[in-house]
C-alpha cells in the first residue's frame, strides 16, 4: 500500500486504500475455458438477441478506457488500461426494449451479478480483453470480463459469459448473500442486509420472466 496524495485521495472512494498490485479474489475455482466453443450472449428484453464466438467478439471494434477501480474488500488500484468491446455498442446492437431496467450479468460457473441497465449503458463500460496492453490473465477473468469502473469491481463479473436484460432488479450470486444490489463505492454501498431465501430468489426469477 502506498501513501496517497492530495490529488490521488480526491480520486479514491471512502474507505479504500491504495495499491499497486492488483489482488486476485473470487470464489470457486479459476474455470478452464475452450476459446473454440466459447461464447457470449446478450438476451432478455432486446429486440434482437444475438450469440457471438469468441473471434467474432474480438473482430468487433474496440476501445481503450483508462480508470480505477475499487475493490469492495477496501482496496483501489489507480491508473488501469483495459481494452475491449464497448458495451454500449453491444445494446445497440440487440436493440434494448423499453422496458427494460435491469441487466443480469452471466458468467462461467453459474455466476451472476446484476446491474441497473442506467450504470451499464455508459461509454467506460467494456466486455475487457486486455488490460495494460496484454491479455487478461485467467485468474482475472480471461477470456473475457464485464469492466463498469464506477461500481465495486464484484460487479465486473470475471469469465462474462452474457448480459441479460430484465424489467425488475434480480440479485446475482453476492447479491443474494448480502451485498448490495447497486455497489457504488462512493456511496460505500458494500452491504445491503441479509442474505435471500430461496424462496424469495425463486420468486425475483419467475417475476423477471414475466
Amino acid at each position: 500500500m502506498r501513501e496517497r496524495s492530495g490529488a490521488t485521495r480526491e480520486r479514491v472512494p471512502p474507505g479504500q486504500v491504495v495499491t499497486t498490485k492488483w489482488p486476485v479474489l473470487h470464489y470457486g475455482d479459476v474455470p478452464r475455458v475452450d476459446t473454440k466453443t466459447w461464447t457470449f450472449e446478450v438476451s432478455g428484453l432486446v429486440e434482437r438477441p444475438f450469440t457471438l464466438t469468441y473471434d467474432e467478439l474480438l473482430a468487433l471494434p474496440q476501445k481503450t478506457v483508462r480508470c480505477d477501480i475499487h475493490c469492495v474488500t477496501r482496496w483501489s488500484r489507480l491508473d488501469n488500461a483495459f481494452e475491449g468491446v464497448p458495451v454500449q455498442a453491444l445494446l445497440a446492437r440487440a436493440g434494448v426494449k423499453a422496458e427494460a431496467s435491469y441487466s443480469l450479468v452471466h458468467a462461467e460457473q453459474g455466476f451472476m451479478t446484476n446491474v441497473p441497465l442506467s450504470d451499464l449503458d455508459r461509454p467506460d463500460n467494456l466486455i475487457a480483453l486486455r488490460w495494460g496492453g496484454e491479455p487478461l490473465t485467467p485468474e482475472h477473468g480471461w477470456p473475457a470480463r464485464l469492466l463498469v469502473p464506477h461500481l465495486y469491481f464484484w460487479k465486473s463479473a470475471k469469465w462474462a459469459r452474457g448480459l441479460e436484460l430484465l424489467a425488475e432488479d434480480m440479485p446475482g450470486f453476492w447479491e443474494q448473500n448480502g451485498y448490495h444490489m447497486r455497489g457504488d463505492p462512493w456511496l460505500e454501498e458494500r452491504y445491503g442486509g441479509r442474505s435471500l431465501t430461496q424462496h424469495e430468489i425463486n420468486r425475483l426469477r419467475n417475476r423477471s420472466k414475466r
